[in-house]
């Protein structure tokens, strides 16, 4: 049996105590912290989006969506806990090696801060994406409004948010200049149209043709599921130079706000016109011939003959 007390084996002991086993138990721990942080946080991201499937926004979606959105997040979320324990246990291996870590410390600090400064706005897109997935404020298909541009959303990341307009134009908008984002495709929007008919107009009647024109369209098969609320005379707006004004409600399915509000339109007009209802029209006056010019420069000369006389001479 080897004499334990002879060299190598002091110096092979104290390389175990000093440097393997703690460099081993730095590498368990690490992994430890790994697997639980990630349960972690795929169990909370999962909690967030089931909170807000149930009592949010998020309850449209369907479950192969919320699938999706709890994976992204989790997976952004998994690898910046990879990075941050990886290089704290990094740099503990080092220090057990005897290796100065005060400049790489402060060489990480450095190059820390210029990251932070110059990744900014990246961090920024990153978190408001984070935040527009848990809250469903938009999802892909949908047509929003955000940075002052409309369209429909075709993709979206964490990172950026893609949209292509009625033009055609494809926009990208970097999630961090989203501060208020607008979904015109939500559940339910609204017919609403201002109707200013003209002065002398039987209201009532004008009202009945306007309620029978929606009642009429939402019981139809190509609208009735489309239709939640018939467009009906909801009040009188205001009376104007030009005419009464007659503020109409509808509501529909958000996805046909714009087919159902340009059907109603046309159907409401052809109505009025059957039933002689005149919409109002501004005051036009027309001047025709020649108009004399005012002023003293329109006076004709004293010492002028008449124009139908010819000058004579002395």
């Amino acid at each position: 049996m080897p004499d334990l007390d002879q060299a190598p084996w002091p110096t092979i002991g104290d390389l175990l105590t000093r440097t393997v086993v703690p460099i081993l138990i730095t590498v368990l721990a690490a992994l430890i912290v790994i697997v639980v942080t990630e349960r972690f946080f795929t169990r909370l991201v999962r909690r967030i989006m089931d909170r807000e499937a149930r009592e949010g926004t998020s309850r449209d979606l369907p479950a192969e969506e919320v699938q999706r959105r709890v994976e992204t997040i989790s997976s952004l979320a998994i690898f910046l806990i990879r990075v941050i324990v990886i290089a704290i246990a990094g740099l503990a291996i080092l220090g057990k090696l005897d290796v100065d870590i005060g400049p790489a410390i402060a060489g990480l600090g450095i190059v820390g801060i210029a990251v932070g400064f110059g990744a900014q706005s990246l961090v920024r897109d990153y978190f408001n994406g984070v935040l527009i997935t848990v809250e469903n404020q938009f999802a892909k298909g949908d047509v929003v409004t955000i940075a002052d541009v409309t369209g429909t959303v075709e993709d979206f990341t964490l990172r950026r948010t893609t949209l292509r307009d009625t033009d055609g134009v494809v926009h990208s908008v970097p999630n961090g200049a989203i501060s208020v984002a607008s979904n015109l495709t939500r559940v339910w929007a609204r017919i609403n149209e201002d109707i200013v008919v003209a002065y002398g107009t039987d209201v009532d009647r004008a009202s009945r043709i306007v309620d029978e024109v929606g009642r009429t369209m939402a019981e139809e098969d190509a609208w009735h599921d489309r239709v939640v609320e018939p467009a009906h005379v909801e009040r009188i707006k205001a009376l104007s130079e030009t005419g009464i004004t007659l503020k109409i409600y509808g509501t529909v399915r958000a996805e046909a706000r714009w087919a159902a509000a340009g059907e109603f339109r046309k159907r409401l007009l052809a109505a009025f016109e059957a039933n002689g209802i005149e919409l109002a029209r501004p005051a036009r006056v027309v001047l025709t011939g020649a108009v004399a010019p005012a002023g003293p420069a329109a006076a004709p000369d004293a010492g002028a003959p008449p124009a139908d006389e010819p000058e004579t001479g002395a």
